[in-house]
């Protein structure tokens, strides 16, 4: 799994009065399918807080607008993790606009910081083995 894709559907909620989604809801989308990609190791939020008790906090955001998502656009949002650090990932993600007839259209590159810290202290934490496993295997197939 060198590259997480997760779909989604641009919804009237995601978009301003004029039909095309407002620039802030990308990262709504970009959020869920590191969500996603978490789940598909096995492992969700709730249950990493809980039962780990860790949780990831966005430390940094850089998002290059390229094409506007409109109403009723397919989606497919990609997440590629790399190291960062003991306590830290970052994210090469991106938003496609999926078109069968003409194939995906790029819309949105954004390169996401996430840390991990502890649930009580919101301290820095080390990665959890099953994370740096994953980001090894995806690094190993990527680079």
């Amino acid at each position: 799994m060198s590259v997480f894709s997760w779909p989604a559907r641009v919804y009237w909620e995601d978009t301003d009065g004029g039909g095309i989604v407002y620039y802030a809801n990308y990262l709504r989308f970009l959020e869920r399918a590191r969500t996603e990609w978490l789940r598909s190791l096995g492992h969700s939020q709730q249950e990493l807080a809980g039962d780990q008790g860790i949780l990831f906090t966005v430390v940094s955001v850089a998002v290059d607008y390229r094409a506007p998502a409109r109403l009723d656009d397919e989606l497919e949002i990609t997440c590629q993790p790399a190291m960062q650090g003991a306590a830290t990932l970052r994210f090469a993600q991106r938003v496609y606009r999926t078109d069968k007839g003409r194939g995906p259209a790029l819309l949105v590159e954004a390169n996401v910081r996430v840390a991990c810290v502890d649930a009580l202290t919101r301290r820095p934490r080390r990665l959890p083995q099953f994370l740096l496993d994953a980001v090894e295997v995806e690094e190993g197939i990527s680079g």
